[in-house]
């Protein structure tokens, strides 16, 4: 099961592009502020992640669906956004990526973060950021050595000021926490990815030398 999982992260089958993934990614983010209009009413920022508390369970999956104020909701959108849709035009599988980052950053907090109840999508958008970044790394390929540069450049300084430690008001540990997550994503994948080109590789080794 684990493995069926780790492969899923990418699936030859799962061709996709960002015009593909458009109405998905707007799907998301729209359920997100639909969130936040509830949460005007019924205070739905309770079920946010409270670390190693059995009822702060669940915001590990809650926490990325609920924000403070429309400055926090509006501050994660569009960082949001952009990292959807740059992971949309790689050859990872999205909704597994995305998945297992909000799994790893969640679990991650709930371990080790400051008792406080945490909330926001930063975690997730921290994790993207890093995947990015860190995919460009691993996987050594043009495309995704260009992403990397992109996403470097435009969101290199938010990713160091948001993991600078005892930020008043600021989750600093879901962000570091969930930049980590999304580097050993961006590892766990790239090595999914070269995997098929190895085996390739191998097979032609040995055709060559019959």
């Amino acid at each position: 099961m684990p493995v069926r999982i780790l492969r899923s992260l990418v699936d030859s089958r799962n061709v996709h592009t960002i015009r593909g993934d458009f109405l998905a990614i707007a799907g998301f983010i729209g359920l997100i502020w639909v969130v936040f209009a509830f949460d005007r009413f019924l205070e739905l920022e309770q079920f946010g992640l409270v670390p190693r508390s059995i009822n702060g369970l669940f915001g590990i999956v809650a926490m990325p669906f609920l924000h403070g104020d429309l400055s926090h909701i509006i501050s994660n959108t569009i960082p949001l956004a952009v990292t959807l849709l740059l992971l949309a035009g790689s050859r990872a599988n999205s909704g597994a990526i995305v998945l297992l980052i909000i799994l790893l950053a969640g679990v991650g907090l709930w371990l080790f973060g400051r008792e406080a109840r945490h909330i926001g999508a930063s975690g997730l958008v921290f994790g993207l950021i890093a995947f990015h970044i860190f995919s460009g790394i691993f996987e050594r390929r043009f495309k995704s050595i260009a992403i990397a540069l992109l996403v470097g450049g435009m969101y290199a300084g938010t990713l160091l000021n948001g993991v600078l430690p005892f930020q008043k008001g600021v989750s600093w540990e879901g962000h570091l926490i969930g930049a980590i997550a999304g580097a050993l994503v961006a590892l766990v994948t790239a090595k999914m990815m070269n995997e098929p080109d190895s085996a390739k590789s191998n097979s032609r080794s040995r055709f060559n030398q019959n």
